[in-house]
Parts: C-alpha cells; structure tokens; sequence
C-alpha cells in the first residue's frame, strides 16, 4: 500500500513540474508554521498551541496537514516554539504522511526565519508555507506552478478593489501591499496565509524577520514580480475567542450535524447538546441545554452553558471575551 501511495506522490509531482515548464529533482516542500504564541486568542493559548486548538474533531494543524497530504507531500516539516512539547500527541493522529520533521526553535525568529530555520528539511522547491493559524483550502496547484525560483505567489481572496491586505493588477500580480503601491490595482483581496517561494527566496532568506514585510516588500520595492493564486473557498485564523467558535459551528453545519462528541467524551443525560463540539475525554454534567459551545478535550463543565469556549483546565471563555 505504501509503494502504492508514494508512486500516486511521484505522479503528482511530475504533473507540478510538467505545468510548471520546469525538471525537478525532487517534489515541492511544504511546512507549517506553528512556532508563535497566539496572544488574540489567550487565556486558550495559555494552555494549546494555537495550531492544536480543535475546529471539528481535530486541530487546525490536523486539518492543514491532511489537506497536504490529499495533495501528495509526503514529507511536511513544522516549526514549534510555544508549548512544543504538546504536538508530538497530534502528530501523531496524522497517519497519512511519511515523514513529518520538527524543528523546535529556541526563540521566536519570525515567519521568513521559521522558514530559513528549516531550510534543512526542505528538500524541494517551490516550498509550500502554511500559517499554522490558517483554516483554508488553498489552490496548491496553483500557487506552485505560479512560482518562478526567484519569486513569490501568495494565496488571496478576493474583494473589491482598494480593500483588503492586498491590490492586484489584471494580470494577478501584487500590486499593493500593507499599504505601499507597485502598479495599477483592478482587484483587492486578502492574503490568507499560506503562500510559496521559489528556490532563489528560499536561500536568500534571513535569519530573523517576517515573510511579508521582511521578503516580500523588499522584492516589491526592488521591482519584482510577485505572483497570486486565487482563494475562491471561505477561511479563517480563528483569531479569537468568536471566530474560533464560529469556525467550529460552521465545521458542525457543513456536516449537517447539531453536535458532535468525540471519543471517550462523557455527557450527562440530564444535559441536551445544541451545536456544540465536544473533544475527546471531555465531560458534560449538570442539568439543562449547552448550546454553542467547543469544549476542549480532557475539560469538564457543567450545564446550563452557551456561546463560549472551554479550555482544557475547564476554564470559561466567553465568545466575547
């Protein structure tokens, strides 16, 4: 089966060179950046990572990796920093790919430096960079066949023209970035996060700075092309307490689903469940309705609870906190 799948891998990756007009020795890399603190999203980050915290019946990071792995990478290196030793659990949920490389980095060096950080697990340009924050679907194809070795291709969802992060010109290049101007905009959008870069960027990185403002900017300014692929799915950084929620209870309603209670999770049957996720090992007691709520796995509350978040501890966090 294995043999099976790593030749499914061969083919797709050919078929990225073949679009692309290029040979390469290797298939494209990928990682996931997973190092920061998550402060919008405190007091939960003070207990998950914010890639571990759940969307559905498991993490951000879980979700990213699979549709990786759909993709055809069949090594994924990340990056950990804030409670690092809490992924090795998750990683390890994530059957699928051969090969996962962590790089634990002793300080915070940024996105471009998360990425120069593990150069050494990156075997294969383009590399594909995942926010590990990021609830997305991206065009993958499309952004590693839209890379040239000494350029970018970002992931964008459209808005109209002069909103958003991002300008876009008829042809889909950048043309506005945090504020500064580059050409003629026809389009706005908003960069969501995963993006990737050829080998030239990749070597050229530095140790220490931010993949936008640090690497992109500078190559805007300097006259380069900086190419994007369209996001036509919805997404989210779950940025705070009401997204995370709302990310959750849209994963529940794609489903068709009123609740959902994960293995091990025990609910009263004085308590009735209304759009609420329930993590692995969980409890639910008391008496009366708990109603658009995500409870962490391993947490215990009690009924009569709506519209917030449970952290592991058991603590309560209000959607608006």
């Amino acid at each position: 089966m294995r043999g099976e799948f790593r030749a499914v891998l061969a083919g797709s990756a050919r078929s990225w060179a073949a679009r692309a007009g290029t040979l390469r020795s290797a298939m494209p890399s990928a990682i996931v950046l997973c190092a920061g603190f998550g402060r919008r999203l405190r007091p939960l980050t003070d207990e998950l990572p914010k890639p571990l915290v759940p969307v559905g019946d498991r993490s951000i990071l879980e979700h990213a990796l699979e549709r990786l792995s759909r993709s055809g990478f069949s090594e994924v290196a990340i990056n950990v920093h804030h409670l690092a030793g809490q992924f090795d659990a998750a990683l390890s949920r994530v059957r699928s790919l051969t090969r996962l490389c962590v790089v634990t980095e002793g300080e915070i060096k940024g996105t471009a430096g998360g990425v120069a950080g593990a150069r050494g697990a990156l075997e294969g340009a383009p590399v594909l960079v995942w926010n590990g924050d990021i609830l997305v679907d991206p065009p993958i194809d499309q952004l590693l066949v839209g890379t040239a070795p000494n350029s970018l291709c970002l992931s964008v969802a459209p808005r109209a023209s002069g909103e958003g992060t991002v300008g876009l010109d008829e042809r889909g290049h950048i043309v506005r970035l945090r504020g500064e101007r580059f050409g003629d905009e026809v389009e706005g959008g908003d960069y969501v996060g995963v993006l990737a870069l050829g080998a030239e960027v990749l070597a050229a990185l530095p140790e220490r700075g931010c993949l936008v403002g640090d690497v992109a900017l500078p190559r805007l300014r300097a006259g380069a092309v900086l190419t994007s692929a369209r996001v036509s799915g919805p997404w989210t950084d779950a940025g705070d307490p009401c997204r995370l929620l709302d990310a959750n209870l849209a994963w529940l309603r794609a489903r068709g689903e009123a609740a959902f209670v994960a293995g091990g999770a025990e609910v009263a049957p004085t308590v009735k469940l209304w759009e609420c996720v329930v993590g692995a090992g969980a409890r639910v007691l008391g008496l009366g309705v708990l109603e658009r709520c995500l409870v962490c796995a391993g947490a215990t509350v009690e009924a009569p609870l709506s519209d917030a978040i449970v952290a592991p501890s058991g603590r309560v966090i209000p959607r608006h906190a």
